[in-house]
């Protein structure tokens, strides 16, 4: 069986744009259209979590080059 990758941020904004189109299609049944939001809400948390580790690891960053100036 083969393992599925992540998928990069921007990948993933992709699949989210495909998501909404998909989702306003009024051809859609119900079943469908709440299989494709919970796969959104999974995607947009995931994203989250990740632009937030980016963050911090910025601000880390921009912290200790701000201790580096001081020396």
């Amino acid at each position: 069986m083969e393992e599925e990758r992540e998928l990069t941020i921007e990948e993933a904004l992709t699949e989210l744009e495909a998501i909404i189109e998909k989702m306003e299609d009024r051809d859609s049944s119900l079943e469908e259209t709440f299989a494709l939001y919970e796969r959104g809400m999974r995607m947009v948390k995931d994203c989250n979590s990740r632009i937030d580790q980016v963050e911090k690891k910025i601000q880390v960053l921009a912290e200790e080059g701000q201790e580096d100036e001081r020396e």
